[in-house]
């Protein structure tokens, strides 16, 4: 066994389909990308699993929003840390 294949941070998943929903690849770089994935991320708890199929079959509708609303919240508080340092860098 692998770990670095075979068990994953649910959370990243959900990190990343909010940086694809707000279509971010356009228009940042990828280091901001990859710091906005690490500060949202570290604001988040692990939830460690092997298979999504996993997550999608035990896990409750009411669980997974509220996953889906902390990895929302936790792009949100990271977008605006780094364009806030972003503005005070350019000053």
């Amino acid at each position: 066994m692998k770990l670095d294949d075979d068990i994953h941070n649910y959370y990243e998943h959900l990190v990343l389909e909010q940086i694809v929903r707000l279509e971010l690849a356009q228009s940042k770089s990828e280091d901001y990308l990859a710091d906005l994935c690490c500060l949202a991320l570290n604001q988040l708890p692990t939830r460690y699993i092997r298979y999504e199929v996993d997550m999608a079959f035990y896990l409750p509708q009411s669980e997974r929003q509220q996953m889906e609303m902390n990895a929302i919240n936790a792009v949100k508080h990271g977008m605006a840390y780094l364009d806030n340092n972003k503005k005070k860098e350019s000053e």
